[in-house]
Formats: structure tokens, C-alpha cells, sequence
């Protein structure tokens, strides 16, 4: 599978356990972004698999609040 192929079937994974997570908790992305402190835009970036050092950041947030490991 070439590179590109995997990095889009590991974002989808990621973004996939995010939302079952959220779905799991009845939280929406919006709710997530508050309790975090973090801009519902950049959430839903992060969660969608922006790459960048703040998009990192605010998926550990992400995966520390939704204890995904």
C-alpha cells in the first residue's frame, strides 16, 4: 500500500475511535472542544488528522480526555 494510502487508513482509524468514544459518552465534538479548552474548529481538524504540532497537541488532549490509548 503506498504511503499516502496508509496515512489516510490511520487517520480514518484515529478519527474513527475519536468518534465512537465521543458517541460512547453522548458528547459532541462541540462539548469536547469546551471541556478541553480548546477552538471547536481546531478540534474537529485535529480530530479529522491535520498534521502540525498544535493539531498533536490537541489530540493528546483528545485521547487523554477519552482515555484512548
Amino acid at each position: 500500500m503506498p504511503t499516502e494510502e496508509k496515512l489516510q487508513s490511520i487517520t480514518g482509524e484515529i478519527e474513527q475511535q475519536i468518534k465512537i468514544a465521543l458517541f460512547k459518552r453522548n458528547m459532541t465534538q462541540a462539548e469536547l472542544s469546551k471541556k478541553i479548552r480548546e477552538n471547536e474548529a481546531q478540534v474537529s481538524q485535529a480530530i479529522n488528522g491535520y498534521p502540525g504540532k498544535r493539531f498533536i497537541r490537541i489530540r493528546r488532549k483528545i485521547y487523554n480526555f477519552l482515555d484512548i490509548k
